[in-house]
């Protein structure tokens, strides 16, 4: 009798174990689509790949008013300055030393007044212009200034526009010697400068004795004119 109770109380132990086994399992197949328990720790953070992320992407080019990409804007590249004020390969602006060739016409006497027009020609390919009075001094042969500087004449003079090819003249004037009385010189050259030009031109001088010297011994310049004064 005392093994049949102690074999009851074992069957009641065992059947009560798989009642609740079965009620745990129950229990858990109902949590599948309940609610996610939030759970405590850090994140891991995530792998980098090998490529950058879209925020790290190559930032976009700014758009225009218009729309559309951008372009570069090529500004011409001036012509440089020649150190005077004119634009290099330019029409317009004063002519150079460079730019012109230099001769004297023929005498054109009168009242016992000897009368030369000084000439310079636009040899360049580019128009330009003359304005004032040119530099003039009789020199010899060894280059050495014989009499003095010319005067200017009063007046104010006109600009004139030279092109390719043209001329201006400027009058060069003296008293006649062998009526002045004025000492004499025969130079061997006349030098000319051009309006606001440092750099002379040379033309050889023909047209003998000039005054260098004595009472009536000034040479006088009158500003530039278009043409040849022929």
């Amino acid at each position: 009798m005392a093994y049949s109770s102690r074999s009851s109380k074992r069957g009641a132990l065992l059947a009560g174990a798989v009642a609740a086994l079965g009620l745990l399992t129950a229990c858990g197949s109902q949590d599948v689509h309940s609610t996610p328990q939030k759970v405590s720790g850090t994140a891991v953070p995530a792998t980098e790949t090998s490529s950058n992320s879209a925020s790290d992407a190559t930032t976009a080019a700014p758009s225009t008013p218009g729309g559309g990409t951008p372009t570069t804007t090529h500004k011409p590249t001036a012509a440089p300055d020649d150190g005077t004020g004119t634009k290099a390969g330019s029409a317009g602006g004063r002519c150079h030393t460079s730019e012109l060739r230099a001769s004297v016409g023929r005498n054109n006497p009168g009242a016992g007044q000897e009368n030369f027009p000084v000439v310079l020609t636009n040899k360049s390919a580019r128009t330009c212009t003359l304005h004032g009075f040119p530099g003039a001094a009789f020199v010899n042969a060894s280059g050495s200034q014989i009499g003095k500087d010319p005067k200017r004449e009063s007046g104010s003079p006109a600009t004139v526009t030279l092109k390719p090819g043209q001329s201006a003249w400027a009058g060069l004037t003296f008293s006649n010697p062998e009526v002045s009385g004025a000492g004499t010189g025969t130079p061997a050259a006349l030098v000319v400068t051009p309006p606001d030009e440092r750099d002379p031109l040379q033309v050889a001088w023909t047209a003998g004795p000039v005054p260098v010297s004595g009472n009536s011994s000034s040479v006088f310049l009158t500003g530039f004119s278009p043409g040849t004064g022929a």
